[in-house]
This record gives C-alpha cells, structure tokens and sequence, in this order.
C-alpha cells in the first residue's frame, strides 16, 4: 500500500487504528485471559438474572459523587 495512493478519509482511518491500537496496547486490560472464580461467576449470574437494576446517576449518588 502506497501512502500517496490513499484518499483523504482513507488516511484518516489509517491514522485513527494505528492510535486505536497504541492505545490498545498502552493501557490493555490487566484481566485479559484470567480466568473468572467460581464464587464471582455465581455472583455475575445471580446479578444477571435479578431485575433490580441500578441507574448511573442512582450508583453515583449513592457513592456520593456528582454526574
């Protein structure tokens, strides 16, 4: 692929993976491939099914922060 070759907005799409990816690869996730324990599985499915949900705005409110 020839850079002189390639449009404006394809250029721009280049650029925009090429950071995604350093971003990618600058932050990560630090749990990526570790395996879940069996009492935190339970507890995501039993929240999961539960129809109690919390809003953003609930949740930050009850942690005392502004939105």
């Amino acid at each position: 692929m020839e850079l002189s070759s390639l449009s404006t907005e394809q250029l721009k799409e280049l650029v925009r993976g090429l950071v995604d990816d350093r971003i990618r690869e600058l932050i990560g996730d630090p749990d990526l491939g570790l395996q879940l324990g069996d009492s935190l599985r339970a507890r995501l499915k039993q929240s999961l099914a539960s129809c109690n949900r919390l809003s953003g705005e609930d949740l930050a409110e009850g942690l005392g922060l502004r939105w």
